[in-house]
């Protein structure tokens, strides 16, 4: 095997863990346990902290493409029927998704609505755009979102939902399923766009890709989620069509015109994101909507976050909205990068939600900072992995 792909152990508490990284979370939880658990991450020689790290010759761009799992077991089951929501086989359990981060409960409640103001002519462009898909799509739906009147205690579930202060479980149904149908396109256009512009090119991508594939398959994973709960009607299906076909075409331009604008136009779609999903939390614990208070999470939430074998659907949208939260933190952080020439500061790890949660993103200082950590962190794992060669030996 090239010294490239060497593998470390590298030793990480998991009750204090301050590191997210993103080889071990295909591989274990977040369970809050007394145990240390054993990271896998890839090293070689790093000899550059910048965030710069484009290259004529790609020869010591170590690790800028993200991890390489190489050891993952293969099922050996045979294929069976899928679902209705899912090409997976419902036997199969673990490393059939990309990365994404699993929660403990500290951090699926430490989410705060945040909003980053706008300052420059790009990013109020980006803010003024989202507002506008906020506005059309509310129209379409009839939503409009009512604070509780101040006699809201004395009034029936029926009559404040009568009064539309309060949604119903099939309306919120419908608007998480359009949302998410919209929200899983950014990621795989940029990724796409990326991806040949690499080939192009001829020259690495500095590891933006892998991001960008896990946002796309993550907000998938939400649909999947949600679906099944529900099956579309072919007018609702055909609405989607639509949509997905105007919205893939506008990014796709626009993200060839101004990737930063588009990241901010993500970062801004997902605060609105994390609003709706707070606010779906609000009212299922104010007992508004009674059938999602006691109904248990689909397996495949419980399979895509770890979550407890008794899980409820209240859990899966907590869940939910820290994935949102992710997609906030990063998509604000690219954009105060230099797509061109700065390398993507989370292909190595990401923060834990204690900082996703409630902060918007990286400043490109702040980048720069974490990617110098991180090679920190790889040089350590090399020296570790020699130590224990040596003893090996």
């Amino acid at each position: 095997m090239s010294p490239l792909w060497r593998t470390t152990l590298l030793y990480s508490a998991a009750r204090h863990r301050p590191l997210i990284f993103r080889s071990a979370l295909k591989r274990y939880t977040y369970r809050s346990t007394p145990e240390l658990h054993l990271a896998l991450i890839h090293t070689g020689k790093v000899d550059q902290n910048s965030l710069i790290k484009k290259r004529t010759n790609e020869e010591a761009a170590t690790g800028t493409e993200g991890f390489h799992r190489e050891d993952l077991a293969a099922s050996k089951k045979a294929l069976i029927e899928p679902d209705a929501v899912s090409t997976v086989p419902a036997e199969v359990r673990g490393d059939w998704v990309l990365f994404h981060p699993v929660y403990s409960q500290e951090e699926l409640r430490s989410v705060e609505i945040l909003h980053r103001e706008a300052k420059t002519i790009s990013d109020k462009l980006a803010y003024n755009l989202v507002k506008l898909m906020r506005w059309g799509f509310d129209f379409a739906s009839g939503y409009k979102h009512m604070p509780l009147p101040p006699d809201h205690k004395n009034m029936s579930l029926e009559e404040l939902k009568a009064g539309n202060y309060v949604l119903t479980e099939k309306a919120w149904l419908q608007r998480i399923l359009f949302l998410e149908t919209v929200a899983g396109v950014p990621g795989m256009v940029a990724a796409m766009l990326r991806h040949l512009s690499s080939l192009r090119l001829m020259r690495r991508d500095s590891g933006w890709i892998h991001t960008l594939l896990e946002e796309a398959e993550n907000e998938r994973m939400h649909l999947m989620t949600f679906m099944t709960l529900r099956q579309p009607s072919l007018f609702f299906r055909a609405l989607v069509l639509g949509a997905q076909g105007v919205f893939f075409n506008m990014f796709f331009l626009s993200y060839l015109i101004s990737p930063r604008t588009c990241h901010r136009f993500v970062g801004h779609l997902e605060e609105e994101a994390v609003l709706t999903y707070t606010r779906c939390i609000e009212e299922i614990e104010a007992g508004h909507l009674k059938e999602w208070a006691t109904m248990p999470a689909p397996e495949i939430a419980k399979d895509y976050w770890r979550l407890a074998p008794d899980a409820k659907l209240l859990d899966v949208i907590y869940a939910v909205r820290s994935d949102e939260s992710t997609h906030r933190f990063v998509n604000h952080s690219l954009a105060n990068l230099n797509p061109t020439t700065d390398v993507n500061p989370f292909a190595f790890r990401e923060p834990n939600m204690l900082v996703k949660g409630k902060k918007l993103g990286f400043e490109r200082s702040e980048a720069e900072k974490y990617v110098q950590e991180s090679h920190a962190l790889l040089s350590r794992g090399r020296e570790l992995e020699d130590q224990a060669s040596e003893i090996k030996h």
